[in-house]
């Protein structure tokens, strides 16, 4: 079988790839931080870039919204284009109040409820572990760029937060005091990771809390109030 949503040359794709949700967030990426970076698909919009990154072969490559479209790039991506590790990077929700908007979370794993892991191999399990190797190398970086991470296990949930009330998701989690932030896609893209046998992370900026609404963040600000956890990514990628 051949890829169907990824259509490029094999060559085109470094080992190393971040991964955001937003196709956008993948152009500003590549327009902003990548040397030479030439698009290398646009099938179904969804965009991906390689270039370089202090002389370093980079891809960044957009993945959509959620544990289906994340989990699907992830797999094409680790199974078709020998990719070995993928950092997604991303926006998410505070997950307790210690955790401020503008926060940088590294996830040490995810817990979800999604049925991914049970429908796709019949696992059972609800937390995975996020890459230890590849954690330490983004720590190492943080360091080195002198910028703070927050450390923490994180909630994958299938329901953009801001629009429900989930309470009663979050108080049924066993972890629900550890928690560092919710995001949509992390656990699908630990579980690919699994099962194709390569590394995976998931880091996030926080752009939303319950516990201060009244601070909003803009769709373009989204977009490009990124900046500190795109040059953790991108230095931890070029030390594979």
């Amino acid at each position: 079988m051949k890829p169907v949503h990824i259509v490029t040359d094999k060559e085109n794709i470094a080992k190393t790839v971040l991964l955001p949700g937003d196709p956008l967030r993948a152009k500003y990426i590549a327009e902003n931080f990548l040397e030479n970076a030439k698009l290398i698909n646009t099938v179904r919009n969804m965009f991906g870039y390689t270039g370089t990154y202090k002389g370093k072969k980079v891809t960044v490559f957009a993945s959509g919204m959620g544990i289906p479209s994340a989990s699907l790039y992830a797999y094409e991506l680790f199974t078709f284009y020998d990719v070995k590790e993928i950092i997604r990077i991303g926006s998410a929700g505070a997950g307790n109040p210690e955790v401020m908007i503008g926060d940088i979370v590294l996830s040490t794993g995810c817990y979800s409820e999604s049925t991914i892991a049970y429908e796709w191999g019949n696992y059972t399990e609800k937390f995975l572990r996020t890459d230890i190797k590849l954690n330490e190398r983004i720590q190492q970086s943080a360091k080195e760029l002198e910028k703070v991470l927050k450390v923490g296990p994180t909630y994958t949930i299938d329901v953009f937060d801001p629009y429900a009330n989930l309470d009663h998701v979050y108080d049924a989690c066993p972890i629900k005091n550890e928690l560092m932030g919710s995001e949509m896609e992390g656990f699908g893209i630990l579980h690919v990771a699994r099962i194709c046998g390569k590394r995976a992370t998931v880091m996030f900026t926080i752009v939303d809390s319950k516990y201060t609404p009244e601070i909003e963040v803009t769709s373009e600000e989204r977009e490009t109030a990124l900046t500190g956890m795109i040059e953790i990514a991108l230095n931890a990628a070029i030390k594979e």
